[in-house]
């Protein structure tokens, strides 16, 4: 929800495959595996009206209510502190972020140049 807020131009949301059968799930999962990653690829690709949304909780191609205190914006931006405490990359918004990555490529590309 933090992203949908703050990348208001990207479609973000939240994805529940649900219990499915794979190594971390076990052979007893009782959700079914395709449909565990169609929601996933509806949301990415699809044209429908229902799939071009921001900030919701999906399950099995429904929204569905997401935890109220996923809406907390104080807790959000807690949890973006510490997530960049931890890796170094602080998530403002698109266009900052969007520069930073063109300055990281940027960097990138002079470092090959070069060498």
């Amino acid at each position: 929800m933090a992203v949908a807020r703050l990348w208001p131009a990207v479609f973000s949301n939240a994805v529940d495959p649900g219990w499915v059968p794979t190594w971390m799930g076990g052979k007893s999962a009782p959700d079914n595996l395709q449909k565990g990653y169609e929601t996933q690829v509806w949301l990415a690709v699809s044209e429908d009206e229902k799939a071009k949304v921001s900030g919701k909780y999906f399950y099995h191609q429904k929204e569905r209510p997401a935890n109220p205190i996923a809406t907390d914006v104080d807790l959000q931006d807690k949890f973006l502190e510490l997530l960049s405490d931890l890796t170094g990359f602080l998530l403002l918004s698109n266009r900052l972020l969007f520069f930073s990555c063109c300055q990281v490529f940027t960097l990138i590309s002079i470092r090959i140049y070069l060498n």
